[in-house]
């Protein structure tokens, strides 16, 4: 009798625990998320990096701390963080976009080429920026 309540209380415990955790690791996205969107972009990447550490697929996360680093020019980190994202989801098409304009950016035309395919071919959300990547293509190949 004494083990089935002891067990019954363990159960309890690490199914509270679990629970507890899990909702901790939402908050963290979420917290993050706040503080982006208020531009405090040095705190938000704090609580990003903290959602990692607990959901190490965490898409969103890497997605956001691609935009920091895009505003801090830091572009081997968004770039690996991009393609954290796409390693993740090959579909992302945010992500498939923000690393096409940096390779533009990079003069890497013929990757951004195949990142406007891949976005014509998974596009659901964002089918209007096939064009815009197109153009911008064209007139960074211009200038060079």
């Amino acid at each position: 009798m004494k083990k089935k309540i002891s067990i019954i209380f363990i159960s309890f415990f690490l199914s509270s625990f679990v629970h507890q955790v899990a909702h901790t690791k939402n908050l963290y996205f979420e917290k993050g998320k706040k503080l982006f969107d208020n531009k405090k972009y040095i705190d938000s990447k704090f609580y990003f990096e903290k959602d990692i550490v607990f959901n190490p697929k965490s898409e969103n996360s890497y997605l956001y701390l691609a935009k920091i680093f895009n505003r801090e020019e830091k572009n081997n980190l968004e770039e690996n963080n991009l393609n954290t994202v796409l390693l993740l989801n090959p579909k992302n098409e945010e992500a498939i976009y923000l690393l096409a304009i940096l390779n533009i950016k990079r003069s890497n035309f013929s990757k951004a080429n195949e990142l406007i395919l891949t976005m014509a071919s998974v596009c659901k959300k964002m089918c209007n920026t096939d064009s815009e990547l197109k153009e911008k293509l064209n007139s960074a190949q211009k200038s060079k």
